[in-house]
């Protein structure tokens, strides 16, 4: 390569992260500028599994409704459950919200299972769309079915002994031993001591949000313990929710004067009039949803523990350890082990590393391509809200810099290849030496301090200075030097 066009190369990639970093700050600036204050409702969507995406996107939202002197927020929501943790988190930044929140389970045909059960009574509002349902609460473990030793009640025989069955061992201590065939079944409990503490801490988490904003808490734990459901119609005649609701509009229409208890106290809602405003989730929302999916998740934790595996039994080889460090943090991240802070922040080090990593031990790209990906992956999940954000062009541009200094690493590193080697001995070629005795044909020379079998068709003197024309294995071809001058 030449240096012209090296150079023309360094002034592009400098030219386009400059354009790159001025686009992020004006867009970050656009960004701040373009708020505008009003009496908005502010309408979020949550579809799916409720995971750490979600809660991301959920506290996200809470914060720019915030911002933007929101009057309230609306979470359209349909949902077959998720992750404890995040429904939790979620809830507690619900109730600590300084905007009251509205969770309306729509369309018509969805759903607010499991977690989502948790959400609603945890809301300031729970409404509902006709033909929707909630229910079926009972904490279940990671890939599906209750708790261990709690069995269907659908598949016990009715003349068993009620100590001798799964569900009706989880009835009161005192009648554990009574025959229950002609009785309806007691609440379940759990057979051990870890799944009754689970299932009672769901219990009274659930009572709790029911009693704070004056709902049924009986029903609440019996969905706990029995997985109920109700239709949307059934959990407003029971006091389970607030509003059957057709739209949103409707919605407003009805909330209108509303009482609800907010973590500062009582607050009436004024809610005519306010215009929409739509929060749904960008692309990174959904790129976090895919990584976070559990099947996903999963795979990412087989990847990373084996890259790191055949990394360790064949060190060197680079590949299996850079895609199981990327792929295992991601892992680590989906199971809610590390929070998305500390997942973002560590995929940078981890690119900033391997990226130095390439620039002092030249691994072909695979260590700079690996940094590149680690980078970006990690810069997207430290994203946040408008006013803190760490702006997608920045982000770019940095990454375009990296890539252009790896790019111009490897192409320096292919020129070099494609010269001819050059081993010590060609070096010498051209050196003078010194011949230590006389000789025509095989004699020796002191070259470089060193002596050297030496071959010469010229006759030689002791001291006469020669000169190098070739090597022949260990011997040198010399001439004497004021031959190879002339």
């Amino acid at each position: 390569m030449s240096v012209r066009r090296v150079v023309w190369f360094h002034r592009l990639v400098l030219w386009a992260s400059f354009l790159c970093l001025l686009l992020g700050g004006g867009l970050l600036a656009w960004q701040s500028q373009a708020q505008e204050n009003g009496r908005i409702a502010l309408v979020m969507t949550v579809e799916g599994a409720i995971g750490p995406a979600t809660g991301d996107y959920f506290e996200r939202g809470l914060r720019r409704a915030a911002a933007r002197d929101a009057e309230l927020v609306i979470v359209q929501m349909d949902t077959p459950g998720g992750l404890d943790a995040t429904m939790r988190s979620m809830i507690r930044a619900m109730l600590a919200s300084q905007v009251p929140v509205a969770i309306y389970v729509s369309p018509s045909g969805g759903r607010a299972a499991s977690a989502g059960t948790y959400l609603l009574y945890g809301s300031h509002v729970a409404a509902m769309a006709p033909s929707t349902h909630l229910g079926s609460a009972t904490p279940v473990q990671m890939g599906g079915g209750g708790l261990p030793g709690m069995d269907d009640p659908a598949e016990e025989a009715p003349d068993e002994d009620a100590a001798g069955d799964g569900d009706e061992a989880a009835g009161d201590g005192a009648e554990a031993g009574d025959e229950q065939a002609d009785t309806e079944p007691s609440p379940r409990r759990g057979e051990t001591a870890m799944e009754r503490k689970v299932l009672e801490d769901a219990v009274y988490y659930i009572r709790g949000l029911a009693e704070r904003h004056g709902r049924n808490a009986d029903w609440a734990e019996e969905a706990v313990r029995e997985a109920v459901n109700l239709t949307s119609r059934e959990a407003l005649e029971r006091g389970v929710i607030d509003v059957v609701a057709s739209d949103i509009d409707d919605l407003l229409a009805q909330i209108d004067g509303r009482d609800v208890v907010m973590a500062g106290g009582e607050r009436t809602l004024n809610t005519a009039d306010l215009v929409i405003e739509r929060f749904d989730p960008d692309w990174r929302t959904e790129l976090l949803q895919v990584i976070t999916n559990p099947n996903v998740a999963y795979f990412l934790m087989i990847i990373g523990f084996y890259g790191l595996i055949f990394e360790l039994s064949n060190p060197g080889s680079l590949v299996p350890g850079t895609i199981g460090v990327i792929s295992l943090l991601l892992a680590l991240f989906a199971f809610q082990l590390l929070p998305i802070n500390y997942a973002g922040l560590a995929l940078i080090l981890v690119g900033l590393g391997l990226i130095v990593g390439e620039a002092l031990m030249p691994s072909f790209g695979i260590l700079g391509m690996g940094g590149i990906v680690a980078f970006v992956i990690g810069s997207v999940m430290l994203m946040d809200s408008e006013q803190l954000a760490v702006s997608l062009p920045l982000i770019g541009g940095i990454a375009l810099l990296a890539a252009g200094i790896m790019l111009w690493v490897l192409i320096r590193f292919a020129g070099l290849r494609r010269r001819p080697a050059r081993t010590g001995q060609e070096q010498l070629v051209g050196s003078l030496g010194v011949a230590q005795e006389d000789f025509q044909g095989q004699g020796h020379v002191r070259l470089r301090g060193e002596r050297w079998n030496a071959r010469s068709s010229a006759a030689l003197t002791r001291g006469q200075e020669v000169r190098v024309v070739a090597v022949e294995g260990l011997t040198l071809v010399v001439v004497p030097a004021d031959r190879a001058a002339q």
